[in-house]
Order: C-alpha cells, then structure tokens, then sequence
C-alpha cells in the first residue's frame, strides 16, 4: 500500500509507525477502547433498538470514504441505501481525512442524509395524554398506532419517539488509522462517539436476532482493554443470534501475496479467528487496503472493501456491498455499483 516509511510520514506528518506497519495518530487503542466502553455502556447499550419489520431485510456497507472537500460519494452512499430500503449503513474506517473542515463536511452529509431518513420513515401523530396534547414521531415501517404502542406492545414502543433527537440514524462505523492521525480521535468522538460497541437486529414476528460488532483496529492491534473486554464476554450473546457480522477496519488477509498490507500481529490474529469461530460468524468485513478480497476460512467469509473516496476510486465502480438477510435465514450478498465522479 505504500512505498516508503520515511516518504509517507513526510507526506502525511504522521507521530509514528505501530510495530505492525500502521500509522497512527497521538491516540493509543486502549485508550479509545475505554473512552468507547464508557460511552457505550451509558448512553448506546439499551438504546439502539432495531428491528427487521418484515423479518427479512438488507444493510449496505462501505468503507475508505476518506471524506475532505467533495462528499459526493458519501452522499451517494446514503442515498443508495435509502433507495433501496436498507436497513441500516456501517462503514469499516478512514471515514474523514484529519482536518476541521473536512469533519464539518462530514457532519452535513450525514445530517442531510438523516433528514432524507426521517422524511422517507417517520411520521408524527398527536394524542391526548391525560389530557395534555402531545406529539410522537412513529417509524412507518412497523404496523402499529399510538394506541398498540400504549398497551404494551414492546416492539412499537422501541420505535417510538417525542423528537427527532431521539432517533438512532442508523450509520455505524469503525475507526480506521487515517481518522486518529493529527488527533483525529477528538474529531471522530464529536461525532461518533464510540469504535468499539455492539447491537443486535431483531427479527420481527420471531426470537431471533443477527449480531453486529464493530471492533477497533486502527492501531493495527486490538489492544490489552479490547481483547481483555472481549474475554470476559462483552461480545458474546444469550439470545438466540442467527447470524454474526463483525466490522473492522484493519484486514486480516492479504489480498495477495505481492501487496504490502499492515495485518494484526500474529498472535491477535489468530484470537480474533478463534473468536469469529466461537462467535458463530457468518461474514467479516475489513477495509484499510483499499483492495477487494473475497474469502472463507473456517465457515466464515472475509470481505475486504476497495476505497469508495473518489480520489482512490475516481472512476464509477462497485465499491459498495450490500448484504441481504432473508427469512428463511439465508445470506445474500452483491456489489453495488458507484457512479458518482467528480465534476
């Protein structure tokens, strides 16, 4: 991926080189983990609350925007997923390049994006509560009414709401090694706030849910707090989960053998396909190479993503996947193509 240590910490001022071959910024992983466990467990673990309404549904994945001046393609990201129908978006790092600005922009695709989301989705109905007129916003797609919400019903009160700051717009990244150089980390918090946290999607009508995990690895490490949280089970789940996906940014594999690729030590390597195996994984999705590798080990699938920026990618292509779950509990999954190009 790069030619030279010396030549690209030149160009990019990077503070210094993990004994992976990553570069990094002035954050380590074990203090992101714990500042993103913090915030997880206050304000993120009992509050993300996804449901497949017609118990089949699709997510769409992207990764390598490396957001600066022109969000053309995050834009056309989010507007292929709303189109479509997708349920939700993670994207698997180096979602920004490291500058104010360039996060400012960020910031107003993605409200522009959620403001899609909410005319596309919600509604607002007001009701009468013991004789005090209120409003509630209600997600379209579930067949429910302020009255079924009332009774009891725990599935349309999960997706209830009294104001638009309430709703969870469902783009979840990782952080990738460009989003904590030059202090980046502060950037990515003011939006994100975590890069490590889980959630499950459950499947309406049924007690199943699929499993989504996002793991930081922009150290190219998962690092003492993250393995040692993931030992004690944070990750694990006693639901009945049909299906595993894990996000990352740093690649397990090499998409070939003559690439030069920052991988996970050798050690942590082989924990984390322990962990997918233990975890019941059905895909594993990476980023970081900015090259498309398709393989399965082990009964799980790995994905790695090519760069969707369109300074890496400047000609349309499918840099994008989209991953559809269906009701009889099989796995689809498609490249979806890009054609956005700068102007």
């Amino acid at each position: 991926m790069f030619l030279a240590v010396g030549l690209l910490c030149l160009l990019t001022g990077c503070d210094k080189v993990s004994p992976t071959g990553v570069f990094i910024g002035g954050t380590g992983v074990d203090d992101r983990v714990e500042m993103s466990y913090s915030y997880y467990k206050k304000y993120m673990e009992d509050t993300i609350h996804i449901i497949a309404p017609d118990g089949e549904y699709s997510f769409l994945v992207g990764s390598d925007s490396h957001v600066a001046t022109d969000t053309g393609r995050m834009a056309e990201m989010l507007n292929i997923g709303l189109q479509h129908g997708d349920l939700l978006y993670a994207h698997l790092g180096d979602i920004a390049d490291t500058k104010a600005e360039y996060y400012m922009n960020l910031y107003k695709v993605l409200n522009d994006g959620f403001l899609e989301y909410l005319d596309k989705y919600f509604t607002t109905t007001t009701d009468t509560v013991k004789g005090v007129p209120r409003s509630y916003m209600y997600d379209k797609r579930y067949d429910h009414g302020l009255k079924k919400a009332m009774e009891g019903n725990e599935e349309a009160k999960n997706n209830q709401y009294t104001s638009p700051e309430e709703i969870q717009y469902p783009f979840f990244p990782v952080v990738g090694n460009h989003d904590i150089t030059h202090n980046g980390w502060a950037l990515f918090t003011s939006i994100f706030h975590s890069s490590f946290y889980e959630f499950d999607v459950k499947i309406k009508g049924t007690d199943q849910y699929d499993h989504f995990i996002f793991l930081d690895s922009a150290n190219g490490t998962l690092g003492k707090k993250q393995i040692s949280l993931i030992e004690e089970g944070m990750m694990n789940s006693d639901k009945n989960i049909r299906h595993t996906f894990v996000f990352t940014h740093t690649n397990l594999f090499r998409p070939s053998t003559t690439q030069f690729s920052s991988t996970f030590p050798r050690e942590e390597l082989y924990f984390l396909l322990n962990k997918l195996s233990e975890w019941n994984t059905t895909i594993m999705f990476c980023g970081h190479v900015h090259c498309w590798d398709d393989r399965t080990m082990g009964g799980v699938r790995y994905l790695t993503l090519e760069s969707m920026s369109e300074r890496n990618s400047p000609d349309p292509g499918d840099y994008l996947v989209r991953v559809t779950c269906k009701k009889d509990g099989t796995v689809d999954v498609e490249r979806v193509h890009m054609s956005y190009v700068k102007k």
